[in-house]
C-alpha cells in the first residue's frame, strides 16, 4: 500500500484528522477532536522525509519497521511511563496492522529532546564554528564522530506545521513550559538516551543521537514518552566495529538510519524548490539497513 499524506486510508471505526511529515492520525468515529478523543490511532507510513520535506518515493516497509521497533523499545524502557494503551492491538484495524499504534492522547510539549552523545550533522558543523553545540560549550580538538565527554542535552521548539523546527537553549525551554517541567524533560532525556545507549553498545551498535517527545498525562500531569522512540527515523545509529576502526567520518557513519537519504539529498538539491525523486539504490540500501538494524537489535 502506498500512503501519502493527501489521500489517508479510510479505516473502519476511524477517521482521519491530521497528517505529519511521516504519519496519519485517527479518532474513533464519533470523536469530535483528537481533543476529546480516549485513544488515537497513530499510523506509520512509508514516506520519508530530510531537511523537513517529504520525499518521493517512500522506503518499503518502513512503517512496520519503525512500528515494531518503537514497540521493541517501550518494551525495554517499560518503567518509563510512555503513552501505549495496554491491549491496543486488538482495536487497530486489520488493513493497518503492524504499522499502527493505539495511544492515550496527551498535553504534548512543544519540545522536541534531542540528546546527542557523539559529535556530527548540526552538531559538528555548529562546534567548528563555536565550539559548541546549541550553546553548550565543548573541549577543544575534537573531531567529525567523535564521541563527547558527556551526552548533551540540545532541544528544539516545535514549530508550527509547515514551518521549521528551531534550536533552542534550555533557558528558552523554562520559558515555554516553565521550570520544573523543563528540568523534567532534560534529566528524563538524558536518562532514557543512556539506558537506550547501552542497550544499543551490547549488541554492537552505537546510539549516536536521537529525539524524544513527551507529553503530560491529562489526568495525572505525569511526564509520558510518546511518539516513536529511539528509531531510525528519530536516532543516529553506526556500528560499533566501524567506529573504532575509522580513520574518518566516513567510515564511522556506517549508519543504521536514513543518513542515505540526507547525504544523497545534500549532494543533489540546494534546498529549494521541490527536492529531486530518490534513485532506487538509495531506496533499497535505506530500506535494507532499516530492516539490518532491527534484526541487531531485536534478534528477529
Amino acid at each position: 500500500m502506498t500512503w501519502t499524506a493527501a489521500s489517508p486510508t479510510t479505516l473502519p471505526g476511524w477517521r482521519h484528522v491530521y497528517s505529519g511529515k511521516v504519519r496519519d492520525l485517527y479518532v474513533p468515529d464519533g470523536t469530535a477532536s483528537a481533543d476529546e478523543a480516549d485513544a488515537l490511532l497513530v499510523v506509520a507510513s512509508d514516506r520519508v522525509s530530510a531537511f523537513d520535506v517529504v520525499l518521493e518515493p517512500g522506503i518499503p516497509d518502513k512503517g512496520a519497521l519503525l512500528t515494531r521497533l518503537s514497540l521493541w523499545w517501550f518494551d525495554r524502557l517499560a518503567d518509563v511511563p510512555n503513552h501505549l494503551i495496554a491491549d491496543g492491538e486488538a482495536r487497530i484495524p486489520a488493513d493497518v496492522a503492524g504499522r499502527a499504534m493505539l495511544v492515550r492522547p496527551l498535553e504534548m510539549y512543544p519540545i522536541e529532546c534531542v540528546v546527542r552523545g557523539y559529535l556530527t550533522g548540526s552538531g559538528w558543523a555548529e562546534y567548528q564554528r563555536e565550539q559548541s553545540v546549541c550553546g553548550v560549550p565543548l573541549p577543544a580538538g575534537l573531531h567529525d564522530g567523535d564521541r563527547l565527554p558527556e551526552p548533551i542535552y540540545t532541544p528544539a521548539f516545535k514549530a508550527p506545521h509547515g514551518e521549521h523546527d528551531e534550536n533552542i537553549g534550555f533557558d528558552r525551554t523554562v520559558e515555554l513550559v516553565g521550570a520544573d517541567a523543563a528540568a523534567r524533560l532534560r534529566d528524563t532525556s538524558l536518562d532514557v538516551y543512556r539506558r537506550a545507549s547501552a542497550i544499543a553498545e551490547r549488541r554492537g551498535l552505537i546510539l549516536a543521537d536521537t529525539k524524544f517527545e513527551f507529553g503530560a498525562d491529562r489526568a495525572s500531569g505525569e511526564l509520558t514518552l510518546a511518539d516513536e522512540v529511539v528509531t531510525s527515523d528519530s536516532s543516529r545509529y553506526w556500528d560499533a566495529a566501524a567506529w573504532r576502526t575509522g580513520t574518518g567520518p566516513a567510515e564511522r557513519m556506517a549508519s543504521f538510519d536514513k543518513q542515505i537519504v540526507r547525504d544523497w539529498l545534500a549532494a543533489h538539491w540546494d534546498r529549494t524548490g521541490t527536492p529531486p525523486r530518490l534513485p532506487d539504490e538509495v531506496v533499497q540500501r535505506t530500506a535494507a539497513r532499516y530492516r539490518e538494524l532491527l534484526e541487531r537489535l531485536t534478534g528477529a
